[in-house]
């Protein structure tokens, strides 16, 4: 249970499961191929995933944290209506982050993760069925997700509906597993064809999580005396997110631009703003060039204190719930190798990305003063469609 990797892990799982899908609306609403995927044209107005299979590795290295591992996907379909898929990942952390070796020793682990999942379309509506389950030697996950999307207006307006249900085991290595957590999440998302060469998505989702929500590792400090970090057993939180994509290129020369932006709120009295701003464009037929950059800022949650100087009933001193902004950069190259055997459509991609973290009331206790650290990501991946 790595609170510091915790984020782009789960970013990495969602990138995968959705590559390249997600970009198939986006490559209708401009008439053009952006990153290598246009509609197909089949029989209905919404079409199913392409039969493929995927592979990644990732590698992480930040903040004392260091993780790796494959993730494979494979995509078939088994009717003219009917896509089904399954995906496995896997990463090895070796963990010596700031609230390990403050506090603890540093370790080792492995967790694994499985997903089975089932696309089915009727003329302009998609419903998306899915199960995860995911295993570490301290934290055990099962959640099972239903998303429906229906096209109107002659598909100019897409409408998402979605919900999930995640149910937790906790535990910690000393104790074996001692408590539980559940998880709601509900979306709803709109996606509008502005022009020929623009679209613009907005998407809500509202979380309930109850239960074991703290970490069984961490400790605050009150009044310079380190104690069991104490959390609420529940939380309610909602996230906003704004998103623009547009063709800007001609010919040969296709490119595209997009925004986004997201508002995270909470009744921790967490606030967190996000902005990424993003680049695409091809530079012949077979490479692909892509390039971001992302920031984020964040308020404290209501509880969080660095070194605690009266005795409540909830305190924690986890640096994920302080005061902190941090800046992505990344880039990413696409190579089509073309058809292998006459039949498998091979894209190769390699993705870096780099992070900075910097907290404004979260001390590192060896030295006192203000900590921070960098990150960097890098993915591999490589895909066949058939």
């Amino acid at each position: 249970m790595v609170a510091t990797s915790a984020c782009w892990v789960r970013r990495l799982r969602r990138a995968l499961a959705r590559r390249p899908h997600h970009l198939m609306r986006a490559g209708r609403a401009l008439g053009m191929v952006v990153g290598g995927v246009a509609a197909a044209g089949g029989a209905y107005a919404v079409d199913l995933p392409e039969d493929r299979a995927d592979a990644m590795y990732h590698f992480y290295d930040g903040g004392g944290t260091r993780a790796d591992g494959p993730a494979l996907l494979i995509r078939k379909k088994v009717a003219d209506r009917l896509s089904i898929s399954g995906s496995y990942f896997i990463d090895s952390v070796s963990n010596a982050s700031i609230d390990v070796v403050t506090t603890a020793s540093p370790y080792k682990e492995k967790r694994t993760e499985y997903s089975l999942g089932a696309d089915y379309v009727y003329r302009d509506a998609q419903v998306s069925v899915s199960g995860t389950t995911s295993d570490e030697p301290d934290y055990k996950a099962n959640s099972f997700s239903v998303d429906v999307s229906q096209e109107v207006f002659g598909g100019m307006t897409t409408i998402s509906l979605g919900a999930s249900r995640g149910s937790d085991q906790v535990g910690s290595r000393y104790e074996g597993m001692f408590d539980t957590a559940q998880h709601w999440r509900y979306r709803f998302g709109v996606t509008q064809i502005l022009t020929p060469r623009w679209l613009m998505s907005a998407n809500l989702e509202a979380i309930s999580d109850n239960g074991y929500l703290g970490n069984p590792y961490r400790v605050a400090q009150v009044f310079g005396t380190l104690v069991q970090e104490r959390y609420p057993r529940t939380r309610s939180s909602r996230a906003l997110k704004l998103r623009a994509v547009g063709d800007i290129g001609q010919g040969e020369q296709r490119a595209a631009l997009r925004a986004e932006y997201r508002y995270f709120w909470d009744n921790w009295e967490i606030k967190a703003h996000t902005l990424e701003l993003g680049y695409t464009r091809y530079f012949d037929a077979q490479w692909l060039g892509e390039a971001f950059v992302r920031y984020n800022t964040q308020k404290q949650a209501l509880f969080y204190a660095d070194n605690a100087q009266s005795e409540t009933l909830y305190v924690s001193r986890n640096k994920q719930l302080s005061n902190f902004n941090d800046v992505s950069i990344g880039a990413k190259a696409t190579y089509s190798a073309g058809k292998i055997a006459d039949k498998f459509d091979v894209k190769w991609n390699a993705q870096y990305q780099f992070m900075r973290f910097r907290y404004k009331n979260f001390t590192d206790i060896r030295t006192g003063s203000l900590y921070s650290f960098d990150a960097n990501v890098l993915e591999l991946f490589v895909s066949a469609t058939f």
